[in-house]
């Protein structure tokens, strides 16, 4: 039995077996979550004929009952199994399903072997899901090193690192946690079956639903991972290849029934490790498409928070993911989807009408139907991957390139070669700093694309004023007498120094874990044919940016120093309303902030979005640098009536 819970919350009192869990939540309210499209006495159906295919066949053994608890159990799950199928939709095979049922419940009475009855219920199940349409499968590929990360954060307290049932918070318990590494279990389990016990709670217990916490994504990804504890990676080479709907609804018990032990444990390394098809855009937008459809569907049932989250959910895990090669095809269609999509997002958030709603998704999932018809289903061509990799280093690093260029120039050009090993040393420390930030998201925790897109934003903000500080600064330097004052206060030597390296360490952080972000998706898009093309377009953009910085640095060395001075203080405070711009796009990308589109024209690169919010920030930025230049307009005409 499973007992996955947060750390910070007190460990249940399991029950021994696994579906066992899912009694009462499925007796009760099913998440929408879990199955948001399919009515709820379908789900719970399905549920309860996993339970009885999982948990009959060690209740009898050639006639006779084994656990009588255990056998009673069973017959009262069958009879409210035929209450449920008796309420559903009417629907063609509605009548079929009930008979069917009707069969199980008497193969129940009959005490039939275990194995007969599981393959009744799965079979019934498998034709359950096919009338009512409960999708059975993930949209997109499960990925088990994230669900490693989720697993070490939610589950090992009480199953251990291992899964070996061990952690600290089920000693003592009775019955003890789970051992996960049981292979007979598991075998009697799908990949469905745990990514659904991962949906759901145990009703009067202090074991949550973990729909709230887990998105869809990562419950596939934490049920990949459990599935790897029975299985042996190697295997997973073998004669026979699982498309990854069989990985999901099979059991390796069914796999058993037909073919041999070789191709059952290929089959338990496959479902654990799922074959990595290229994931092309076709399955990230069908991933948004999906979503939005369950957050619709969270909106009827008045849940108007959580439809929020699964609406922010589908632009952050999906769309903006094939955001910067629909850019290098089509950048309209890029920033009308992206409009869409966010004027469908703060319908919710303003609470407008359900049939309003619907409409503003309607609009979205045209234009979603567009973008995926521009990128194709079979993921990039060579020249797209190319091209988006070119692009993406190129339009991340232009803006840290211009700030570190500015201010290793200007310290250059005073002569100040103590301050430029500090800015060097904040722009290196950035390097480590940013390939760790996604080292641990991607193997320790998982840091969402809220989360991400969280830490661009804040970031962006602070950059933005510390860079039109330092653009204030130089324009009150930029006299030679301001200047050799500068230099006898000696401030660079101190304070000035750590403001050059913490400006230049923000600079470049706050670019490189979103292209590192970027690159990653786009390696999975362009799959393997595409991966020379993605570093040959990095590759070429490194080159021009060392040749610009290079460019910048050599140019300004010639300029007079007022007027090097004035060019690099311009400079800094038009970058200082581009990040105000782009920081609070990120909020609002991230669901921090709504949005509030206003007719004003928009220029990405300048961080220019029609938008009251985004608008607002870079207005106040140019009014902080009108307030201080203004400022240092008085002090210079004292001093000048002074003197």
């Amino acid at each position: 039995m499973f007992s996955f819970v947060f750390p910070s919350r007190p460990a249940m009192n399991p029950r021994p077996r696994l579906l066992a869990w899912l009694l009462w939540p499925v007796l009760a309210l099913c998440s929408t979550l879990a199955m948001a499209e399919a009515p709820a006495e379908a789900t719970k159906a399905l549920h309860l004929l996993d339970y009885i295919g999982a948990d009959y066949p060690p209740t009898v053994r050639e006639g006779r009952v084994v656990d009588d608890g255990e056998y009673r159990e069973q017959q009262e799950f069958s009879s409210v199994l035929a209450e449920l199928v008796k309420n559903l939709p009417a629907h063609a095979e509605r009548d079929a399903l009930e008979q069917g049922v009707q069969d199980l419940r008497t193969a129940i009475d009959q005490r039939q072997d275990g194995p007969t009855v599981a393959r009744e219920a799965r079979q019934l199940g498998a034709r359950l899901a096919v009338a009512y349409e409960v999708s059975q499968a993930p949209i997109i590929t499960p990925d088990p090193a994230r669900g490693a990360a989720l697993y070490a954060q939610n589950c090992s307290i009480c199953h251990g690192d291992s899964g070996a049932g061990d952690g600290p918070a089920g000693l003592g318990l009775e019955p003890a946690p789970a051992n996960l590494r049981d292979v007979a279990r598991l075998d009697q389990l799908s990949l469905f079956d745990l990514y659904n016990t991962l949906g759901l709670g145990i009703e009067g217990t202090e074991m949550p639903s973990f729909a709230d916490q887990l998105d869809e994504r990562q419950r596939w990804d934490v049920a990949a991972y459990v599935a790897s504890f029975s299985a042996a990676p190697q295997a997973a080479a073998g004669a026979t290849t699982w498309n990854l709907a069989d990985l999901a609804r099979q059991t390796p018990a069914e796999v058993a029934a037909s073919h041999s032990a070789e191709a059952v444990a290929a089959f338990r390394a496959q479902r654990a490790q799922p074959p990595q098809v290229k994931r092309g855009p076709a399955q990230l937008l069908e991933y948004t498409a999906s979503t939005l459809d369950k957050s619709l569907a969270a909106y009827r049932d008045g849940d108007h928070d959580q439809a929020y989250d699964l609406s922010v959910a589908a632009y952050l895990e999906g769309f903006e993911l094939v955001e910067s090669s629909l850019d290098n095809i089509d950048a309209q269609v890029r920033k009308n989807t992206e409009k869409a999509l966010m004027a469908y997002r703060q319908s919710l958030q303003d609470g407008l009408p359900v049939a309003q709603a619907e409409q503003r998704l309607s609009q979205a999932k045209v234009k979603l139907d567009a973008a995926a018809k521009l990128l194709g289903s079979d993921g990039l061509s060579w020249s797209l991957s190319y091209i988006s990799g070119l692009l993406i280093l190129l339009r991340e690093g232009l803006e840290a390139i211009l700030v570190l260029a500015a201010i290793l120039a200007f310290l250059r050009n005073t002569g100040q070669q103590s301050a430029v090993r500090s800015v060097n040393v904040g722009w290196a420390l950035a390097l480590v700093a940013g390939f760790a930030t996604w080292a641990v998201a991607a193997y320790l925790i998982d840091v969402g694309g809220a989360q991400r897109e969280l830490l661009e934003g804040c970031t962006a903000l602070f950059a933005s004023v510390m860079v039109l500080w330092l653009g204030v600064w130089m324009h009150d330097r930029r006299h030679a007498a301001a200047w050799q004052d500068y230099i006898k206060s000696s401030l660079v030597g101190g304070g000035g120094r750590f403001g050059f390296a913490l400006l230049a360490f923000f600079s470049v952080y706050r670019e490189l874990f979103e292209v590192i972000l970027f690159y990653e998706t786009l390696w999975l898009q362009s799959g393997p044919a595409g991966h020379n093309a993605v570093l040959a377009g990095g590759a070429t953009a490194l080159v021009l940016l060392v040749g610009l910085a290079w460019v910048i640095l050599r140019g300004s060395a010639k300029l007079p120093l007022a007027l090097f001075f004035s060019i690099n203080a311009a400079l800094l405070c038009a970058l200082s309303v581009v990040f105000a711009g782009h920081g609070i796009k990120a909020l609002q990308e991230a669901g921090i902030l709504g949005t509030r589109p206003v007719a004003f024209f928009e220029f990405d690169w300048l961080g220019i979005h029609a938008d009251a919010y985004s608008l607002a920030a870079q207005a106040l930025a140019l009014s902080a640098i009108a307030l201080l230049y203004g400022r240092s307009w008085l002090v210079e005409r004292r001093r000048a009536a002074a003197s």
